[in-house]
C-alpha cells in the first residue's frame, strides 16, 4: 500500500509542479513589462524636461539639435545653466535606468530627423527611446514599439 501511496503522491507534486511553473513565469513576464514602461516613462520624461528648459533659454542647446540632448548621458551629466556664472549644472537624471529585457543601459534612439519605425540612429539628436530586445508581447506587438 506504501508504494501506490508514494506513486500518487508524487504523480500531484507532479501536476502541481507543473502548473505552477507556467505561472511563475507568466509573473516574471509581467514584472519585467512593468519595469520597462517605468523606464521608458522615466526616459521620456528626462528627454521632454530638457527640451522645454532648452526651450525656455535656461541653457543653451547645441545648434541643430532642435534643443534635444545629444547622447542619453547628457542627461545624466547635466548641462551649464546659461545664466549662472558658478557653473551650475542642470540634471534631468541620476542615472540611465537599465532595460529589464536586455540587462543592459543600452537604448535604442531615435533622432527627430529618423523615421519613426527605423531601428537606426542618425546621431542628431534623442528624441525617443526604445528597447532593444526583439522579444513580443502578449499581444503580438515587439516591446521596442512600445
Amino acid at each position: 500500500m506504501s508504494l501506490v501511496e508514494l506513486i500518487v503522491a508524487f504523480t500531484i507534486m507532479a501536476l502541481l509542479t507543473a502548473m505552477a511553473v507556467p505561472l511563475a513565469r507568466f509573473r516574471v513576464r509581467r514584472e519585467k513589462e512593468r519595469e520597462l514602461r517605468y523606464a521608458l516613462r522615466e526616459l521620456h520624461t528626462a528627454i521632454d524636461k530638457y527640451k522645454d528648459a532648452c526651450d525656455k533659454n535656461i541653457f543653451q542647446g547645441k545648434l541643430g539639435s532642435d534643443c534635444y540632448p545629444e547622447t542619453l548621458d547628457q542627461l545624466v551629466e547635466g548641462v551649464k545653466i546659461a545664466s549662472d556664472a558658478s557653473g551650475k549644472k542642470l540634471k534631468f537624471l541620476r542615472r540611465i535606468p537599465k532595460d529589464p529585457f536586455t540587462g543592459s543601459t543600452e537604448w535604442g534612439m531615435r533622432s527627430t530627423q529618423d523615421d519613426p519605425k527605423s531601428n537606426g540612429w542618425g546621431g542628431q539628436n534623442v528624441f525617443a527611446v526604445y528597447t532593444k530586445t526583439m522579444e513580443k508581447s502578449p499581444d503580438g506587438t515587439l516591446y521596442s514599439e512600445w
